[in-house]
């Protein structure tokens, strides 16, 4: 069993910064997510890592978002830069046990989920 509890979450401008943690009761070993779900629409992978430390992004991210863990502090990292309205959601960070070179974004690989943060972008 895995706990998650995300933070970092806010209000920013159009433009603007944020970055997300994600505690865990344990990351060496696992691979991990971030997801986002914004009002009326289905929850989406936003970025995952895999145990090797390799990566992957949505189109809609890649060259503003950054996946990042550190097993030393058992947190997981989202830092958002050049962030736009459209990424205005709840962002949520999920586990599974990693195999390396497989980081996935399909929210069914997950069975671990944390509660949730709010970003807000305003224009």
């Amino acid at each position: 069993q895995v706990q998650l509890v995300e933070s970092g979450g806010g209000s920013v401008q159009a433009g603007g910064s944020l970055r997300l943690s994600c505690a865990s009761s344990r990351t060496d070993g696992y691979s991990m997510g971030w997801f986002r779900q914004a009002p009326g629409k289905e929850r989406e992978g936003v970025a995952a890592i895999d145990i090797d430390y390799t990566t992957r992004y949505a189109d809609s991210v890649k060259g503003r978002f950054t996946i990042s863990k550190d097993n030393t502090k058992n947190t997981l990292y989202l830092q958002m830069d050049s962030l736009k309205p459209e990424d205005t959601a709840m962002y949520y960070c999920a586990a599974r046990r990693g195999y390396g070179g497989r980081p996935t974004r399909a929210e069914s690989d997950y069975p671990y989920w944390g509660q949730g943060t709010q970003v807000t972008v305003s224009s």
